[in-house]
C-alpha cells in the first residue's frame, strides 16, 4: 500500500508528459508549414491540411478497437510501441514524395496517437498513490500546453531554416530518444486479465461517463471553432499580423491553467470543472461583444487559454475516477470524442464563419459551453464530483 505522503514520480511521469509534446507535436506542425509542405508534394494549401485531418481520423477510427484488443498486453511495452510507431510514421512523413503515401503516414501517426493518448491518463494514475492521482495525470497531460505554447512555433520557426522533412526527421529521432528513456525510467504493469474485463457496452454505461463524454464534446467542439479559425478573428481586431505571438499567449496563460487545476484536481474537479466552462463562457462573450477591439481581444484569448489549458486534466480525471480497472477504455472514449470535437470544429466553424462572420463564431461557442456548464451543475450521477 502507498504511503499517504508518497511523492509523485516526476521522472516517469515526465516520459508520459513528453508522448503527450511529442503527439500534439506530430499532429498540429503540419499547420505551421502548409506552404512549404504543398509546394513540395506539389497540391494546394487545401489538400496539404488534410494532413491534420488524417491524423485526427487515424486516432478516431481506431483508439476504442485498438484500446480494447490491448488490454490484456502489459502496458510498458505497449506505451513504447506506440511511441516508437511514430519513429516510421514520421520518417515516412519525411522521406515521402507523393501525397497518397504522405496522407497514408499521417493517418497512422494518428493510429498511434489514439493509442498513446487512452494510456496516459491511466497509467499516470497507476503510478500515484490515490490522493494524488489527478495531479499525477495533470503532470502527464502537461506536454499538450507545451506542445502549443513552445513546440509548435519552435518547430515551425525551425522547419523556415532546415525544411518541413528535417523538422519530422528530428521528430523521428525524438522518437527513438523517448523510446529509450521509457525503457528503464517507466515502471510497467500488467494487463488485465479476460475474466476482469469489463465489456465496451458496461463501460458506457458507468454511472455518469455518459455526462464526461458529452461535456468533453461540447467543451472541446467549442474550442476548435473558435481555434481553427482564430485568424478571422484577430483580423476583425485589427490583430491579423499578430496571430503567431497571441498564439503564444494563449499557450503560455494554459501552462498556468494547468497548474492551479493539477494542484487542486484531486480536491475539487466538479468546482474546477464548472469554473473552467464559465470562464471559457466568459471570454466567448467579450469576443462577441468587443471583437473589433484588439484589448478585449487579447485579454479574452487569456481567458480563453487559462481555461482551456487544464481541460484534458479534468475530463481524463473524471472518467479514470469512475472507470476503475477500466480506464484505458474509458481513455479511448474520451480520445475519440476530442477527435470528433477536432474534426466538427472546422467544419461546423467554417460554415458560421461563412454564414455569420467571425462574430457568429464567438455567440455559438457561448451556446455551446451553457449547455455544457448545466450537464455539469445539475449531474445527479456523479460524473464530476469534489
Amino acid at each position: 500500500m502507498e504511503r499517504p505522503g508518497a511523492a509523485l514520480p516526476l521522472w516517469s511521469l515526465s516520459a508520459l508528459a513528453t508522448a503527450g509534446f511529442l503527439t500534439i507535436l506530430t499532429e498540429a506542425l503540419p499547420a505551421g508549414l502548409l506552404p512549404a509542405i504543398g509546394a513540395d508534394l506539389m497540391v494546394s494549401q487545401a489538400m496539404a491540411g488534410q494532413l491534420v485531418t488524417a491524423y485526427a481520423l487515424g486516432s478516431l477510427v481506431a483508439a476504442i478497437p485498438l484500446t480494447a484488443a490491448t488490454r490484456a498486453w502489459r502496458r510498458r511495452p505497449l506505451l513504447m510501441l506506440a511511441v516508437g510507431g511514430f519513429l516510421v510514421t514520421n520518417a515516412v512523413t519525411a522521406l515521402s514524395h507523393g501525397y497518397a503515401l504522405t496522407l497514408a503516414a499521417r493517418f497512422g501517426s494518428g493510429v498511434f496517437a489514439g493509442l498513446v493518448w487512452a494510456l496516459l491518463a491511466g497509467y499516470a494514475g497507476r503510478m500515484a498513490p490515490e490522493h494524488l492521482r489527478g495531479r499525477a495525470i495533470a503532470v502527464a497531460m502537461v506536454g499538450t500546453p507545451l506542445a502549443l505554447a513552445i513546440g509548435i512555433p519552435a518547430g515551425t520557426l525551425l522547419g523556415s531554416v532546415i525544411g518541413w522533412r528535417g523538422v519530422f526527421m528530428i521528430m523521428s529521432g525524438l522518437s527513438l530518444l523517448l523510446v529509450g528513456w521509457m525503457a528503464p525510467g517507466v515502471p510497467d504493469f500488467p494487463g488485465q486479465a479476460d475474466a476482469r474485463r469489463r465489456t465496451l457496452r458496461d463501460v458506457v454505461a458507468l454511472p455518469g461517463l455518459k455526462t464526461i463524454l458529452a461535456v468533453t464534446l461540447a467543451f472541446v467542439l467549442a474550442h476548435n471553432v473558435l481555434y481553427t479559425y482564430v485568424a478571422p478573428l484577430l483580423q476583425a481586431a485589427g490583430l491579423g499580423a499578430r496571430v503567431d505571438a497571441t498564439l503564444l499567449l494563449f499557450g503560455v496563460v494554459g501552462l498556468g491553467g494547468i497548474w492551479v487545476v493539477g494542484a487542486r484536481v484531486d480536491r475539487r474537479l466538479r468546482t474546477l470543472t464548472l469554473a473552467s466552462i464559465t470562464l471559457f463562457a466568459a471570454a466567448a462573450l467579450v469576443l462577441g461583444v468587443f471583437g473589433g477591439r484588439p484589448w478585449p481581444v487579447l485579454a479574452a484569448i487569456a481567458v480563453w487559454g487559462a481555461a482551456f489549458g487544464g481541460a484534458a486534466t479534468l475530463f481524463q480525471t473524471a472518467s479514470a475516477r469512475i472507470a476503475g480497472d477500466a480506464t484505458d477504455v474509458a481513455q479511448s472514449m474520451i480520445v475519440t470524442v476530442w477527435n470528433l470535437a477536432i474534426a466538427g470544429g472546422g467544419v461546423i466553424g467554417g460554415l458560421i464563419l461563412r454564414e455569420q462572420g467571425p462574430g457568429g463564431l464567438a455567440w455559438s461557442v457561448a451556446a455551446l459551453l451553457a449547455g455544457a456548464w448545466i450537464l455539469v451543475r445539475f449531474d445527479q450521477r456523479a460524473g464530476f464530483r469534489d
